[in-house]
C-alpha cells in the first residue's frame, strides 16, 4: 500500500503490516472509490464536511477519504466535524485531541440537543428519529457556514440494508438511505461514500488501527429498537447462509419496476401485447411515459 513512503497520512501511521490487514484496507478503499464514482459524488471545487461521531464507521470514513485524497483520487477539500450533542458522559476531548494529533482540519460544535430529545420524547419511546433530525439540521448549518458543498456521513452497506428492511416491515414502502441526495433546501448534497462497505470491515479496520472509539449510549442502551430487531434477523440469515447480506444488497441495485406493483413507476394500464411489439425496452416491456 506504499506505506514505506514518509508521505503517508498520519491517520495510517502504525497500520498493521499483515497481509490480512492490507487486503482489508485495499477492499475498503476499492469499495469506497466505486461508490464515489458510481454515484457521481466528485464535483470541481468541492468541499466536504466529513461528519465524525467517534464510532468505528466515521473513523473508517475519515481514513479512507484521506487515503483517496493522498492518492490523487479525491480532488476535494475535507473538513472533519464533530457535533457534541451534550450527552452526559460524552468524552468531549477525545476527538479534538485525535484530529489535532492527526493534522486533520476540523470543527467541533457544541449544541445541547440531548436535553431537547429527553424533554420531547415520551418515556419508553426511542430517541433516534428526533436526535437524527436535530443533528442533521445542525450539520447542514455548519456546512453552509464553512462553505461546504456536501455533508458526508459514515453509513455503510449494512446500515442501508437494515433501513430497507425497516421501511419494508414497519413503513410499508420499498426505500432506504441513498448514497447521494440533495437536501430539501436544494443547496447541499449528502453523500454516503461507504455505501458498498460492510460493517464488519469497518469494525475490523478501526479496531486494527486502534482509533479511540466512542460508543453511543444514548440510543444504544434502549431495548427493543426496530433497527436492532432487523439486525438480529439479518445476522441470523447471514449465519445460516454466508454472503446473504451482499446478495440482498445487490438486489437494491437491480430494481425492475415492471416486476413490482407500483403503477407510478411502471405503466401497467398501458401494457398491451401491441405495445410490447412497438415500444419495447431491454425487458421487452413499455416504459412509464
Amino acid at each position: 500500500m506504499l506505506d514505506e513512503s514518509e508521505e503517508i497520512h498520519p491517520l495510517f501511521h502504525g497500520a498493521p503490516s499483515s497481509t490480512e490487514f492490507k487486503k482489508l484496507r485495499k477492499r475498503i478503499v476499492r469499495h469506497t472509490r466505486e461508490a464515489i464514482e458510481q454515484y457521481g459524488m466528485i464535483a470541481p471545487g468541492g468541499k466536504w464536511l466529513v461528519c465524525l461521531s467517534g464510532g468505528k464507521d466515521s473513523y473508517t470514513l475519515l481514513a479512507v477519504l484521506y487515503e483517496l485524497k493522498w492518492r490523487g483520487l479525491l480532488p476535494v477539500e475535507l473538513l472533519a466535524c464533530n457535533l457534541d450533542q451534550g450527552q452526559p458522559g460524552f468524552p468531549a476531548t477525545v476527538l479534538p485531541e485525535f484530529l489535532q494529533r492527526m493534522g486533520v482540519p476540523h470543527r467541533i460544535e457544541y449544541q445541547d440537543t440531548y436535553s431537547i430529545v429527553m424533554d420531547k420524547v415520551p418515556a419508553g419511546r426511542t430517541y433516534c428519529a428526533l436526535c437524527s433530525r436535530l443533528r442533521r439540521g445542525n450539520l447542514y448549518r455548519i456546512a453552509r457556514e464553512e462553505g461546504c458543498t456536501a455533508v458526508v456521513l459514515g453509513h455503510h452497506r449494512d446500515d442501508i440494508l437494515e433501513t430497507f428492511f425497516m421501511n419494508l416491515f414497519h413503513g410499508g414502502r420499498l426505500a432506504t438511505m441513498p448514497p447521494k441526495l440533495v437536501n430539501e433546501e436544494g443547496d447541499l448534497f449528502l453523500y454516503r461514500p461507504l455505501a458498498h462497505v460492510a460493517e464488519e470491515d469497518c469494525e475490523r479496520f478501526a479496531r486494527a488501527m486502534n482509533y479511540p472509539i466512542i460508543p453511543c449510549d444514548l440510543c444504544g442502551s434502549q431495548d427493543g429498537l426496530q433497527r436492532q430487531q432487523v439486525k438480529q434477523i439479518l445476522d441470523g440469515w447471514e449465519s445460516r447462509s454466508p454472503g446473504r447480506r451482499q446478495v440482498m444488497f445487490r438486489a437494491l441495485m437491480n430494481a425492475r419496476p415492471s416486476h413490482l406493483l407500483d403503477p407510478k413507476l411502471f405503466d401497467f394500464m398501458g401494457l398491451t401485447t401491441e405495445s410490447i411489439k412497438s415500444d419495447a425496452n431491454p425487458e421487452g416491456l413499455p416504459k412509464l411515459r
